[in-house]
């Protein structure tokens, strides 16, 4: 992927591809002209994206057959559904984007996600990411700040059929603890460090997926938790928009 992100940013080179990377639903991106696309085109324009995505250096198969179950178009605004399968974020309201397709696939690939796993995910967004990971895990809890997008994602979540992921609306600083430890967290915006609740919260072994640093110095990072400690494996360079709440507080 190798791109940079203004919002929620994630960087990586060449700069053509920069803009493509954007992570969850943090960025703000001016709104669109409306289009409209034939249903039948959306099947066609997901393979299409799904085969980007594996030319691109995405290398775990189950989450890139999943990527191709998962209708994209539901989760952006109505008017932005012809540009669903693009690589770039959307504008999903409340001035947030969902993520890049290459930066959903990135982050769930790095997470390594089992079906045996409990995974936290911090910022729901539109609901895009929670959907992704749906069917390679046994459960996933998220938490949006937002409260008009935490409970808009809820609904499209049961709607479409996503029974083993439950919504939160809170800060994602202090975790979810009446349902850890988790075997994986996810991250979608930048804290200065990883919280420690998170950490707290992740089982010995666990991996955590996160951007974090300063403003103009992140990097996305694999943490895995050993003897109550976390490793830190730096795997790209990024900038995501700060973590909000608790975090900017502290």
């Amino acid at each position: 992927m190798l791109r940079l992100l203004g919002g929620l940013w994630a960087a990586v080179v060449p700069f053509a591809l920069v803009l493509a990377a954007l992570p969850t639903s943090c960025r703000r991106e001016p709104p669109r002209p409306a289009q409209t696309q034939p249903p039948d085109d959306f099947a066609k324009a997901r393979q299409a994206m799904v085969e980007r995505l594996r030319a691109e250096g995405i290398g775990d198969e189950k989450v890139l057959e999943v990527m191709l179950r998962v209708p994209r178009h539901e989760f952006v605004p109505a008017d932005q559904r012809a540009f669903a399968y693009d690589d770039e974020p959307l504008p999903i309201g409340e001035d947030q984007t969902i993520s890049a397709p290459y930066i959903v696939a990135f982050m769930t690939w790095k997470l390594a996600p089992k079906p045996t796993d409990s995974v936290l995910e911090v910022g729901t967004g539109s609901g895009y990411q929670a959907a992704v990971l749906s069917p390679l895990v046994k459960h996933v809890y998220t938490i949006e700040i937002v409260e008009s997008l935490g409970k808009s994602a809820e609904e499209r979540l049961k709607r479409l059929g996503y029974g083993n992921v439950t919504v939160r609306v809170g800060d994602g600083y202090q975790g979810w603890a009446e349902h850890a430890p988790f075997d994986k967290v996810i991250v979608t915006c930048a804290p200065t460090h990883p919280p420690q609740p998170l950490v707290d919260q992740l089982k010995e072994g666990g991996v955590m997926v996160i951007p974090f640093g300063e403003l103009w110095d992140q990097n996305l990072y694999i943490l895995t938790k050993r003897a109550g400690k976390v490793e830190q494996q730096s795997v790209l360079p990024v900038r995501f928009v700060p973590m909000t709440g608790e975090a900017q507080r502290r």
